[in-house]
């Protein structure tokens, strides 16, 4: 069990329905269970402290009880202000001893100030959502570098930073990009944020998304799945794209591809979903349709220029939970959701437990993979080792009661060969 007792949650007393609902998703989670059980025999994160900076959900939960299994002392921050699931919070503190730190809807100062309490713990790993926490390490923290053996990143936005700070020569400490195993990415990515970010979308508006123009700003594994649910659920997608290749695969897989100049004027309802800034932008939002509705699913609130969308507004009003109403001097009304931070998890509950199933397990088993090669591990960014990723997916396939071929000895053999041919 943690040592570390320190916290700051909502309520305690939320304690037993947050520990219902981590229940309730570890039901759906056998193969982080699977580890959790030989993390608790084997115990190869003992004596290691672990700062996680991850949404605070329940299935979040199900990986700190696994760290926890193997001997880690934990502490936990939300990597967004509007993520956190107060109940689970609570639980995680009063049912299972460890230390969170996280309230739903903290302001700004709150949510860095619970960054620093758990730079405080003075990580030997650390797990991030967004690279919040090595943010801090690599700035105001900076002695505390050389106490660190590893990290790992869960999320593409996060990948991107640690990239841009190994290609400066900067990174403190060699980190497991969690994002980049295809366990992860095609699966998560693709049907989580599919799924979940619809999901929070029809929560917030209760809109009918049959009929409806459905701007999607980027057609990564992320677009792609919001991509594929909107015409599930009978939309007319719209992809934006600066990739060439990622344009032409999205009018390959059917979908009208145009700038965002010409799908602002035409769009019912945009989702950004590319890491970048300013994706929609002032001149965008001055040609939207009345009634338009503005939604972000990826890791910041900068995809959207929400400083604009303010100046451009002569009244502002909350029309929903969620959703805040920006009527403009013309009269048009333009709608945003969750201040423009993730949908699926501000807004909804985000991805299903069964698919963060393989995302966490992958954070699991790269915690345990850093710690024994940590001797050797360079300051760079490394995807995860294939025998873990391919190891995740047979525990999931065997899960989920699915058979596959073997290859033969003779089959092997051609495979490996170049004198044979037809």
């Amino acid at each position: 069990m943690a040592t570390t007792q320190r916290f700051d949650v909502k309520d305690l007393a939320l304690a037993e329905e947050g520990r219902r609902r981590i229940e309730w998703a570890d039901r759906q989670m056998p193969v982080l269970s699977a580890i959790r059980e030989r993390f608790a025999s084997e115990q190869p994160l003992a004596g290691y402290r672990i700062s996680a900076c991850l949404h605070v959900t329940s299935e979040t939960a199900n990986l700190m009880r696994t760290l926890q299994a193997g001997g880690a002392d934990i502490v936990l921050c939300a990597s967004n202000p509007l993520s956190t699931q107060d109940d689970v919070a609570a639980a995680l503190v009063e049912e299972y001893g460890i230390s969170v730190f996280a309230i739903k809807g903290e302001d700004n100062d709150t949510y860095y100030q619970h960054i620093e309490a758990a730079v405080d713990h003075k990580p030997q790993l650390t797990m991030d959502d967004g690279a919040d926490v090595i943010g801090v390490l690599h700035s105001a923290r900076r002695e505390q570098l050389g106490d660190i053996i590893a990290g790992t990143e869960e999320t593409t936005t996060g990948v991107i930073r640690l990239k841009a700070l190994e290609r400066d020569g900067a990174l403190g400490f060699p980190v497991i990009a969690v994002n980049e195993a295809n366990t992860k990415h095609l699966f998560d990515n693709r049907y989580g944020t599919g799924q979940s970010t619809i999901d929070g979308i029809i929560r917030a508006t209760n809109v009918l998304l049959a009929g409806r123009r459905f701007v999607v700003a980027g057609y990564g594994w992320c677009g792609r799945g919001v991509a594929l649910r909107a015409k599930g659920m009978g939309a007319h997608v719209i992809v934006t794209e600066v990739d060439p290749l990622r344009a032409l695969e999205a009018v390959m897989d059917g979908y009208e591809v145009l700038p965002m100049e010409k799908a602002a004027a035409v769009g019912d309802i945009f989702v950004t979903a590319t890491g970048d800034k300013s994706v929609i932008a002032r001149e965008h939002m001055q040609v939207m349709k009345d009634g338009a509705i503005l939604a972000n699913t990826g890791h910041f609130n900068v995809e959207i220029e929400i400083p604009a969308l303010r100046a451009l507004a002569t009244e502002t009003r909350t029309a929903r939970p969620f959703l805040e109403e920006f009527r403009l001097e013309d009269g048009r009304r333009l709608y945003l959701i969750a201040d423009g931070r993730l949908v699926n998890l501000s807004a909804a509950e985000g991805h299903p437990a069964q698919v963060m199933d393989m995302s966490f397990a992958n954070q699991a088993l790269s915690a345990e993979y850093a710690v024994e090669n940590a001797a050797r591990l360079d300051r760079k960014v490394y995807d995860v080792p294939k025998e873990i990723d391919e190891e995740i997916a047979r525990l999931k396939l065997e899960t989920m009661g699915v058979v596959i071929d073997v290859l033969t000895d003779e089959q092997a053999k051609y495979l490996a060969s170049w004198d044979e041919g037809t």
